[in-house]
């Protein structure tokens, strides 16, 4: 277990690293830099190429990594070429609208799921099971942005219920009007909720049947403790790593409900700094957003690996 844990580890440092040298040359290939945007159309090549030293831009691509790395490791992301300021301010106070969204959508995805998977594939093939994946597959079907405009028509504009917006919205702001909340929530969980629930819903239909499960039936073992102590764990384990791609898609969807409702969260800040090719604000999202589904991962990993069933062999 240790040698596993030691190399998924250094695999993650690996893939982290893989990333930021596929984002710095991605930022260094594409047309223009912060020079070009800052001084747009109007400004000349002898102020682009005036500006562009000032930043530093005129740099090897590799000195200029170099010194980034080094900046890192010393717990400074960098300074925004657009405004000046420091790069971890900007993330620190976009951060906090992100997780307003993230983290409920998170909480109702790891409560809602298991037991509606729970449910459906111990009552497989009932009226309640069909339903479920009924709805499931439908809501699978329409994509985040799609639903999210579907709900603002019918809920904020036809039936006046709730917000439709968040536009000039904080943090501050958002914890005093929760009901803005509602609807980007809503539609960050649907479709993450289906998967995990379909998930754990097969693992739980495959271990009920499983030979471990009716052996122990045989023995006089109550269903109770075989659900809980056999069917759960064994569905678990292919379930903690579809929980990552989860976290992973609260992230990416993120930037598309952000963009619906008007939120300024990490999804925009980072569409933002690629527009303005600001590419110390653009390294230091890459650096969250991989870290964060290095992390993840990582985590569903080792929580697969260890439920992983086994069978010890005495020579």
């Amino acid at each position: 277990m240790r040698g596993y844990v030691l190399r998924r580890c250094l695999l993650a440092l690996l893939q982290c690293l893989v990333v930021l040298l596929a984002v710095f040359a991605v930022g260094s290939l594409l047309p223009g830099d912060t020079a070009d945007v800052l001084r747009g159309e109007l400004g000349t090549p002898e102020q682009v190429a005036a500006l562009r030293e000032q930043l530093g831009l005129d740099e090897p691509a590799w000195t200029r990594f170099g010194h980034w790395l080094l900046h890192l490791f010393a717990g400074n992301p960098g300074v925004s070429l657009t405004t000046g300021l420091p790069v971890g301010d900007d993330i620190g106070r976009r951060a906090g609208v992100t997780l307003l969204l993230g983290v409920p959508a998170l909480l109702l995805v790891t409560v809602l799921a298991p037991l509606a998977g729970t449910v459906s594939g111990l009552r497989e093939g009932s009226r309640l099971d069909r339903a479920l994946n009924t709805a499931a597959v439908v809501l699978h079907a329409v994509p985040e942005f799609v639903l999210g405009l579907l709900l603002v028509a019918s809920v904020s504009v036809a039936a006046g219920l709730l917000p439709a917006t968040a536009i000039g919205m904080e943090a501050d702001d958002l914890l005093a009007r929760p009901a803005a909340l509602v609807l980007p929530v809503v539609v960050l969980t649907a479709r993450h909720l289906c998967d995990l629930a379909r998930q754990i819903r097969a693992g739980v239909a495959v271990q009920r049947h499983g030979e471990v499960a009716e052996h122990l039936r045989l023995l006089g073992v109550r269903e109770r403790t075989v659900v809980l102590r056999h069917v759960l764990p064994g569905a678990l384990g292919p379930a903690a790593q579809q929980y990552a791609r989860c976290v992973e898609g609260l992230l990416g969807g993120a930037v598309l409900v952000e963009a619906v409702f008007g939120f300024r969260g990490l999804g925009e800040g980072f569409v933002e700094a690629v527009q303005n090719r600001d590419l110390p604000q653009v390294q230091a999202y890459a650096l969250l957003f991989t870290g964060t589904a290095v992390l993840v991962n990582l985590v569903a990993d080792l929580v697969a690996h260890r439920l992983a069933p086994r069978r010890e062999v005495t020579v």
